[in-house]
C-alpha cells in the first residue's frame, strides 16, 4: 500500500462565497496545498528543482466529486496519496474531511514538464523514491 499524508487546515473567510460555504474552485487549493507540504516534508523543494534541474510539476487533469460542503471556520483534513504512476506523470487520489464527514473525493494528475518548453519529463527517480518509500506525516 502507497504511503499516504495528512495535512489540516482552516476554511477561512477568504475561502468561503458570500454563504460562508468554501467556493467549489478553494477546495482545489487545499488539495494543491496537501501534495506541496507532503514533497517540503519530504525534503523536496519545488522551486530548487525548477532552477536546477528544469522541472516543474502541472496539473494535468482533475476529476473530482463534491459530497458536502464546507463552512467558514471548518477544520479540513486533506490526505494525499499516490494511486498510479507512469513515465511523466503521477495520479493523486486526495480526499477532503471534516472529522468523519466526507466532503470531497478527488483524482490529479500531475505531470512533470520541462520549465521552458512544457514538454513531459521523466519524473524525477528522488522525488519517486521519497514519495513511495515515505511513512505517513501528521
Amino acid at each position: 500500500m502507497n504511503p499516504e499524508f495528512r495535512a489540516n487546515y482552516r476554511a477561512y473567510y477568504e475561502d468561503t462565497d458570500a454563504g460562508g460555504v468554501v467556493y467549489y474552485a478553494n477546495y482545489l487549493r487545499f488539495l494543491e496545498r496537501a501534495r506541496s507540504d507532503w514533497l517540503r516534508e519530504l525534503g523536496v523543494n519545488q522551486e530548487t528543482l525548477r532552477l536546477s534541474q528544469g522541472w516543474v510539476f502541472v496539473v494535468a487533469h482533475v476529476d473530482a466529486r463534491y459530497l458536502k460542503p464546507a463552512r467558514l471556520d471548518d477544520w479540513l483534513s486533506v490526505s494525499a496519496r499516490i494511486a498510479e504512476q507512469d513515465r511523466a506523470s503521477l495520479v493523486f487520489a486526495q480526499q477532503i474531511h471534516r472529522g468523519a464527514d466526507l466532503l470531497l473525493d478527488a483524482r490529479i494528475r500531475v505531470a512533470c514538464v520541462d520549465a521552458a518548453s512544457f514538454k513531459p519529463r521523466r519524473l524525477p527517480q528522488e522525488v519517486l523514491t521519497r514519495l513511495t518509500e515515505s511513512h505517513s506525516l501528521p
